[in-house]
């Protein structure tokens, strides 16, 4: 129909095309019998040229007329429905929508048929028609800190692998670390009316009072990574303080007295988790606790050069850090290269979460193995099988998932003597 229409399209352009140049060439024509000064010359010509041209336009407009009152069902081709399809196979619509559902009670013989008929006839299913019916949208809000982090994005692909295996679709957000740009996100997914929200918090998070509204409508929250700590919700977590304590360890082993822990914001609860399992760790070791060995900051590239900087100018320098994340630790290594200190030997380091280009930094990354697609796949499957109707969000508050100490090059202290 499309090309048809466009084909005709053109033919009426060249038609109105060769009507104005007509009523263009009888301008000129009567120009050049006025400036001969006899203008009763060729006037019946003037006169044939001009009632030809209204008669072309006036064809045009009823053959443009007649063209797509006569078609208006090849202009609007009739939408294929699952009655259609039904009585093609000779079957009920009911079946057919179970079918094309992937329902276990029509047979997987049916479903193919049913599945090919519908690819064969063109159809597509009435997602809009589909909510209005269900009162559901079939889509779950995300909202993450930011997205230009290796492990945000690898939990952002485990939960669409699960959200779309479910027929569900994501409507993803960022923070961009901000209490605010978040508040605006939960109020947009809000008004979309997503049917689940699952999110981790930002760096400055101070209250959840945004994500109130959703429980008054009942609609299911849950957390992932940065939670707060609340039995009116679940969060799918990793036992950070663990994690922290194991990779301090290391270090202590390593023949590591005075580790730096490159810190963040306490107020969320992987940072205090995280600087918690560090100060175990060197208290069951009989090592002193320092604060001044503590530097916190955003965990970012700039944050990572600036940490290197105040350790270049301690007096007494450290011989181990401990990140909180790999980013920091990457970048505070790089700047400590630069002034001359030697990754281990001088300086051993561990980060966390396994980034990849923790594999490719030189010496290669020591870290804390942080599964983002198996926790993004952990958090959407609780939250669909609630919305399923399979369990209740509420029946479990915190799930955590197991982590690993990856030892590479920059924790190995060389052996002398």
């Amino acid at each position: 129909m499309a090309m048809v229409y466009m084909q005709h399209k053109t033919i009426s352009s060249i038609v109105y095309t060769s009507s104005y140049d007509s009523l263009m060439g009888v301008k000129k024509h009567h120009t050049s019998i006025q400036s001969l000064g006899n203008p009763d010359i060729r006037h019946n010509e003037y006169r044939d040229i001009f009632e030809n041209c209204n008669r072309l336009q006036l064809f045009l407009k009823n053959q443009h007329f007649s063209y797509f009152s006569g078609n208006s069902s090849m202009s609007q081709p009739k939408e294929i429905t699952i009655y259609d399809i039904a009585r093609e196979l000779n079957i009920s619509a009911t079946t057919v929508s179970r079918g094309l559902k992937g329902h276990p009670t029509i047979n997987k013989n049916t479903r193919k048929k049913i599945a090919e008929k519908a690819k064969e006839l063109g159809y597509t299913p009435n997602t809009f028609a589909g909510s209005l019916r269900s009162k559901r949208t079939n889509t779950i809000g995300v909202i993450v800190p930011r997205l230009n982090s290796y492990f945000m994005s690898s939990a952002l692909a485990g939960m669409e692998h699960i959200a779309n295996k479910h027929g569900y679709n994501l409507i993803i957000s960022q923070s961009l670390e901000n209490a605010k740009k978040e508040i605006e996100n939960a109020h947009t997914m809000f008004n979309r009316r997503v049917d689940g929200l699952i999110i981790s918090l930002s760096f400055n998070t101070e209250n959840i009072n945004h994500l109130l509204p959703f429980t008054g409508r009942n609609i299911p929250v849950i957390f992932f990574d940065r939670v707060f700590n609340s039995e009116q919700f679940t969060g799918v977590v990793i036992d950070n303080y663990a994690a922290a304590y194991e990779a301090t360890k290391h270090l202590i082993q390593q023949g590591c007295k005075r580790i730096v822990h490159l810190a963040g914001n306490t107020i969320r609860n992987v940072y205090k988790d995280r600087l918690e399992g560090y100060m175990q760790a060197l208290t069951d070791h009989q090592l002193k606790h320092d604060p001044k060995l503590v530097i916190t900051s955003n965990l970012s590239e700039e944050a990572g050069i600036e940490a290197a900087q105040q350790i270049i100018q301690m007096t007494k320098k450290p011989d181990g850090i401990f990140a909180a994340n790999d980013n920091c630790a990457i970048y505070c290594m790089i700047h400590l290269k630069q002034a001359g200190i030697r990754i281990p030997e001088d300086i051993a380091v561990v980060g966390f979460n396994n980034d990849r280009v923790s594999q490719i930094i030189e010496p290669a990354l020591s870290t804390i193995n942080y599964p983002g697609y198996s926790i993004g796949e952990t958090t959407a499957t609780h939250l669909i099988n609630h919305l399923q109707g399979d369990t209740n969000i509420q029946s479990t508050n915190t799930i955590v998932l197991r982590t690993e100490l990856i030892i590479r090059a920059s924790s190995l202290k060389q052996k002398t003597g």
